[in-house]
């Protein structure tokens, strides 16, 4: 087990133990139980959505559908916090991240890639909304991974198909927005169709933000959302990746269709069906880092918050981290950042973005000055991988090279995993069931 896994962080060098400790400050202020039970709360017959009444118990149902790696832990609240024997739900998580729950099921599907549990974990969210009510409340809980997890898909496109395109779109370096985009429109339920579907009841979404800036219609893909894209969007982005070619024709054919206009759009701003539509950020990157400054604050570190919406390829932001630290002439310091790097595949090998960030940090602060850069994800999960990311210090480089290992060889061949691992430098958290983005910390 990984020095990084314990949660005794006593036998670990000041330094390393400083950012596990800052790492998990930051999960802590991500929690979803805590996000739920900070907007939700019932006084006599009414529920309350951050203070105000949104539901009368005496006159409707509560019915719960979502998806997301925090989906266990906000049902869990939810449950709590309604106490009625009225609720019932269905809601979708990763694998290996149920809770007990007494009227809101639990599915297991997978991620990033979707599976045929998928598909019918959704069948049985939707079933749910069929004969709602206006006196109903459809409260949906959306967190990261939610696109993966919940699928219905168009007439003409398979699992299969949906599998190669999810493999394409996770290989061609497209940001969240564009994969996103051309996910809700070879879907019946993503890109604000949850919304139309839960008509005429009235719609509450509680989100948990894994996407930068927080916009709605690309968290989740926009379950309850307006979406702003286009069938003809798509095609650009095909076009833009070269994606014609290694799409299923099904796909292509589906957008084409769209874009000549033989196929509805997604719901626009503009549609009434939003009347009766509220979706609320209960939780992100920003209040992560926040508190992660807090816990630096507090041990001795000068605290600079780079950004909250740090993007690009990994290794580059790896490499400016550590140029930046390398160089600094502060004593003491803590840099901050949060986000959603990305990785263009160039080899075969095994690891994520947060794994890769730290792999091209450790060249820049090779030797020298004691340096620790602290690059994971606050879902437990990098990439394929059972690592939350890793660390990487100003020895880091040497130590592999004793082992026989060229960092730039495995940087190369995108094979961060294995190469910390035999360094015992994974973090490795299990499933946090909570999702705001990347986060990287860098001590001097």
């Amino acid at each position: 087990m990984s020095r990084l896994a314990s949660n005794d962080l006593s036998s670990l060098p000041s330094l390393r133990r400083d950012a596990r400790a800052i790492f998990d400050a930051a999960l802590r202020a991500a929690d979803p139980r805590q996000a739920v039970e900070r907007a939700l709360a019932r006084y006599h017959n009414r529920l309350l959505l951050n203070g105000q009444p949104i539901f009368d118990f005496t006159r409707g149902r509560i019915i719960v559908v979502g998806a997301g790696k925090a989906g266990a832990p906000m049902a869990q609240a939810v449950e709590d916090i309604a106490q009625s024997d009225k609720n019932i739900g269905a809601v979708t998580v990763k694998y290996d991240h149920l809770a007990p729950t007494r009227a809101i099921t639990l599915y297991e599907a997978g991620h990033p890639l979707p599976d045929e549990n998928t598909l019918l974990a959704t069948r049985a969210l939707v079933a749910l909304l069929d004969g709602v009510t206006e006196n109903d409340l459809v409260l949906c809980l959306f967190s990261g991974g939610g696109s993966a997890l919940m699928e219905w898909l168009v007439d003409g496109v398979t699992l299969a198909d949906l599998r190669v395109f999810t493999n394409e779109l996770l290989r061609c370096g497209a940001t969240i927005y564009e994969l996103n985009t051309l996910r809700k429109h070879i879907s019946r339920v993503k890109g604000g169709q949850i919304a139309r579907l839960a008509q005429p009841a009235q719609v509450v979404s509680l989100i948990l933000s894994d996407v930068l800036g927080s916009p709605l219609d690309v968290i989740a893909s926009g379950p309850t959302a307006p979406d702003t894209s286009t069938f003809a969007n798509c095609l650009k982005i095909v076009d833009k990746y070269r994606l014609r070619e290694t799409f299923p024709p099904a796909i292509i054919a589906h957008y084409e269709r769209g874009a000549r206009g033989e196929i509805p759009d997604t719901p626009k701003p503009d549609d009434p069906l939003f009347q009766r539509v509220t979706n609320v950020i209960i939780a992100d990157n920003q209040i992560a880092c926040e508190s992660a400054a807090d816990e630096a604050r507090a041990r001795g570190y000068a605290v600079h918050l780079l950004s909250t919406q740090m993007q690009g390829e990994a290794r580059e932001l790896g490499r400016e981290l550590g140029r930046t630290a390398r160089t600094a002439a502060d004593k003491k310091v803590c840099w901050l950042g949060g986000g959603e790097p990305t990785v263009k595949l160039r080899g075969a090998g095994k690891g994520g973005r947060a794994q890769e960030l730290a792999l091209a940090a450790s060249r820049e602060i090779d030797g020298g000055t004691e340096i620790v850069v602290l690059s994971a994800g606050t879902d437990g999960t990098d990439g394929p991988t059972d690592a939350a990311g890793a660390l990487a210090d100003n020895t880091t480089v040497t130590r592999a090279r004793t082992l026989g290992m060229d960092p730039t060889t495995f940087l190369e061949n995108n094979d961060a995993y294995p190469f910390f691992a035999a360094l015992d430098d994974l973090v490795m958290t299990g499933p946090t069931n909570t999702n705001v983005n990347d986060l990287m910390i860098v001590l001097k």
